[in-house]
């Protein structure tokens, strides 16, 4: 039928998230793309409208999936567990896949937030909302721990500290030491 997309979206914008994650933005093509997702290159433009806006509504989802993930990962009785099971679940994130893919979010504010406004923007949003998270998860911690600095200015910096141990990971730190240096950020912020 005309009109009627004849493939499963979800699996479609799986199959990108995948490529776009094991590439990047930048090094995925549409060819690639159609290949990955077994959805002719013209029906991939017909539906979506180019790499650009595939790429997007797969990093929404992507979004959406670490977003929680990091949410549920943060529901601990004290601060210092709430954070240590946060990083955690990061480096597991991180460093998922033979060979590890890293993450796609820091991969793609690095390679592709100058030519891809849209792209930075939505990175942008994404680690806001994950700061969002960090702050809003820790003020209802009532533990009675004291962070060495306000709670917002911790969520700012567990959240930018992610994005360093990304980079390690790229440059081959082991998930034990990448947990070693996030350790060292949470006693020096929370009591146990």
């Amino acid at each position: 039928m005309v009109g009627v997309r004849q493939f499963d979206e979800r699996v479609t914008l799986d199959r990108a998230l995948d490529l776009f994650t094991e590439r990047g933005f930048r090094a995925t093509t549409m060819p690639d793309l159609a290949t990955a997702t077994g959805v002719q290159r013209g029906s991939l433009y017909h539906a979506y409208g180019g790499k650009e806006e595939i790429f997007l509504l797969a990093f929404g989802a992507y979004t959406s999936r670490f977003l929680a993930g990091a949410e549920a990962a943060l529901d601990r009785p004290t601060k210092h567990a709430a954070v240590r099971s946060f990083f955690e679940y990061c480096i597991q994130t991180f460093t998922e896949g033979h060979p590890s893919y890293g993450c796609l979010s820091t991969r793609t504010a690095v390679e592709a937030a100058n030519e891809v406004p849209r792209a930075e923007s939505a990175v942008r949003t994404m680690l806001n909302d994950l700061e969002t998270i960090v702050f809003i998860k820790l003020s209802a911690v009532d533990d009675g721990a004291s962070a060495a600095v306000d709670l917002r200015a911790a969520a700012r910096l567990i959240v930018t500290t992610t994005r360093g141990l990304a980079v390690m990971e790229r440059a081959k730190y082991s998930p034990t030491e990448l947990n070693a240096i996030a350790e060292t950020l949470v006693a020096s912020l929370f009591s146990r």
